[in-house]
């Protein structure tokens, strides 16, 4: 059973609360949406990345993150100033699965990502992670982010180059050397072997379903957190995916 506000294989919780919504049962929605363990993570002040790539112009610039489910990821660096476009997908698995209801079954080896471009006279590759360990998601969870289980929900960093592995990794030990977490970072480096566009329906849904109790409780919250901690990297119009990808 599909939604228009809520594909099937989110999660149980979001599945629960479409189908509440769909019996007209609001007050059983909202308390299954307002149970404090499921909230959105909270935002990290850290510090930018000691290693990074020199800011230059005249060319463009591409970045796969995996953190969680992409429509917040994606959410979230559609609102990022250098950024030219951001598409989700999915990365680390072969193309015969990526496919959103195979990838669900988090058998395939694939993560739900992004495939951000950039201009790094504006935004460079350290800053993007930056973004994308503060704010984006935590990165402390294996496996799990806000109410989403699963391979496909974890927190990955998909290089293009070595330059792009050396900053991630430099980041990384920076990061968990100096306490920035409660805990240890269990981000991976992962080659990109490919980039996969996800299904129409999920590009800019941020955007498109500001109302979905999904986004609401665990993604907009993300957008007020990039304003506050980023004010010099956020812009409020969003660059949008003009065209469907698939």
């Amino acid at each position: 059973m599909k939604f228009l506000t809520q594909p099937a294989g989110k999660s149980t919780r979001s599945r629960v609360v479409a189908v509440a919504i769909s019996l007209g049962l609001c007050a059983v929605a909202l308390a299954v949406a307002e149970r404090p363990a499921l909230s959105a993570e909270s935002a990290v002040v850290i510090a930018p990345p000691a290693v990074d790539e020199p800011a230059t112009g005249g060319h463009t610039e591409t970045a796969v993150l995996a953190g969680g489910c992409f429509w917040g990821v994606q959410g979230v660096f559609q609102h990022v100033r250098g950024v030219t476009n951001v598409v989700s997908g999915y990365a680390g698995g072969e193309r015969a699965t990526a496919e959103y209801e195979t990838v669900s079954t988090g058998q395939t080896g694939h993560a739900e990502s992004v495939q951000i471009t950039y201009d790094p006279s504006q935004i460079t590759y350290g800053r993007l992670l930056q973004v994308y360990f503060s704010v984006a998601h935590d990165p402390t969870e294996l496996n799990h982010q806000g109410p989403d289980s699963g391979t496909q929900y974890r927190s990955a960093i998909f290089p293009a180059n070595d330059v792009q592995k050396r900053i991630a990794q430099s980041y990384i030990a920076q990061l968990d050397k100096s306490h920035a977490f409660p805990a240890p970072i269990v981000t991976k480096t992962d080659p990109l072997k490919a980039f996969y566009p996800a299904e129409g329906y999920h590009q800019n849904y941020l955007t498109l379903h500001p109302d979905s109790m999904y986004i609401v409780i665990n993604d907009m919250p993300k957008i007020a957190n990039l304003k506050r901690l980023f004010p010099d990297l956020y812009r409020d119009k969003p660059v949008l995916v003009s065209t469907a990808s698939k």
